[in-house]
């Protein structure tokens, strides 16, 4: 399995253990190679000859090129033939759609600085925009996060205030907690003087108080999908049928509510 230079965080962890463990019972091992951008060390599909090479990011077509050339014939995707369903992040729209639904009409969009996820902020970022122009809201500012400034935090969510905004749409949890620590700390009520939502609902959005009101995916679940997915192929079985492992959900807590609550 090809994993894009992203964080092994809590989301990641439990795809690649749960894909682990179904190809595991199958009776085969799951290997992963991440792909960084120096692309200096030598793939693992020259040296493996593995059943199948799957892919969480984009493959280079040099690198399609070097997957055939190693005599590797089940690619997941495969770009010479639909053969994986792709996943679409739902997130940043249920996120924006909660808080529209609760009176918020100016948000702010909080995503991270850390580089290695850049191209992932971005794309919930679009999507966030995107769902706010359809229901007609303004996301009137947006920033990268970093997380050991806790300071440059508090003077945005105080900023934020100030100029009307009621609340945020976080990247992921570790972001929403960030802004949402930074808003206590800095004398604002959380959610009466702002919402803040995250996404992934790892264990810090139940641990966190106030609790976080979060974007839950079944991660587990589309690590086992790509797993079936994986051993279809491998064997020449039907592969599976897409299921609820695709869906996302808002799971409510404290740190959003309805606007307009501030005194």
């Amino acid at each position: 399995m090809i994993l894009p230079d992203w964080p092994l965080d809590f989301a990641l962890r439990r795809n690649i253990e749960e894909a682990s463990l179904t190809l595991d019972e199958a009776g085969y091992t799951l290997v992963t190679y991440t792909s960084h951008p120096t692309g200096l060390a030598r793939p693992l599909w020259e040296t493996l000859q593995p059943d199948v090479v799957m892919s969480m990011t984009p493959i280079s077509a040099e690198d399609v090129a070097s997957i055939r050339a190693a005599g590797i014939v089940n690619l997941i995707p495969d770009p010479e033939r639909a053969n994986g369903t792709v996943y679409v992040d739902e997130g940043p729209r249920l996120q924006v759609e909660h808080l529209h639904s609760l009176g918020h009409r100016r948000i702010a969009f909080a995503g991270s600085t850390d580089p290695r996820i850049a191209e992932l902020v971005a794309e919930r970022r679009e999507h966030s925009f995107s769902a706010a122009q359809h229901l007609g809201m303004e996301i009137a500012a947006e920033v990268q996060v970093d997380l050991f400034d806790q300071q440059a935090s508090a003077d945005l969510v105080l900023q934020w205030h100030a100029s009307g905004i009621t609340a945020v749409a976080a990247y992921n949890d570790d972001v929403a907690a960030s802004l949402v620590g930074a808003a206590l700390r800095s004398g604002l009520d959380v959610p009466k003087d702002v919402s803040v939502i995250g996404h992934d609902d790892t264990p810090l959005a139940g641990f966190f108080h106030p609790q976080l009101t979060t974007i839950r995916t079944d991660t587990a679940g589309l690590g086992r999908y790509s797993a079936a997915l994986a051993i279809s192929a491998a064997t020449g079985t039907t592969p599976p049928t897409v299921g609820p492992e695709f869906s996302s959900e808002v799971v409510v807590r404290a740190s959003t509510g309805p606007a307009g609550l501030s005194d």
